[in-house]
């Protein structure tokens, strides 16, 4: 696997060996002991899948507190702008993103550390987005910032006119207005 460092410490790009030939392709989409010797140990427990169409955005959501958690991602069919915004108070890097294209066709991995906001647009068709979690989800710790918070600078690559909310995503607050006490 080929690791990529981001401008955000524990951001990373992650591309698997592909090995291709007449019959289609294989690759290791997650192989522990090769993620510990280049990641780090992160135990997973959980894995999500979801499905949406051109123009969706999900997010910017994350779990606080001892619910925090970090996340693989990846895309499994379509093609998706994945965005993490560091939420850790006292980072260098607070309230910066670093966003990367994730495709079925380009087989890349992004890793965030527990602390990032995450969300992602869908730029194709139709987009299969799948994650491990190394937490288990928590609705009581649930939160959010606003996805178009002119202060992070996210181009979701989306025209705001095509933009898909669901109800709960259109009503985050800004990440200046979150207390940082709340992101601990």
């Amino acid at each position: 696997m080929n690791i990529i460092k981001t401008d955000i410490e524990g951001v990373l790009i992650i591309e698997p060996r592909i090995f291709e030939d007449s019959r289609g392709y294989f690759f290791e989409s997650f192989n522990r002991r090769d993620f510990e010797e280049n990641v780090g140990h992160v135990d997973f427990v959980q894995d999500n899948e979801s499905k949406s169409s051109y123009g969706v955005v999900r997010g910017l959501h994350f779990q606080k507190g001892e619910h925090a958690q970090a996340k693989l991602v990846r895309v499994v069919k379509g093609t998706v702008l994945d965005v993490a915004v560091d939420i850790r108070p006292g980072s260098p890097t607070f309230g910066k993103h670093v966003a990367v294209e994730l495709s079925g066709d380009n087989h890349r991995q992004f890793f965030m550390p527990r602390g990032m906001a995450h969300g992602f647009s869908v730029l194709s068709e139709e987009a299969v987005f799948q994650y491990k979690c190394d937490n288990f989800y928590c609705k009581e710790a649930e939160g959010a910032i606003a996805w178009d918070d002119p202060a992070l600078g996210i181009d979701w690559m989306i025209p705001e006119s095509e933009v898909i909310l669901s109800e709960k995503d259109s009503h985050h607050p800004r990440l200046s207005e979150l207390d940082q006490e709340i992101l601990l």
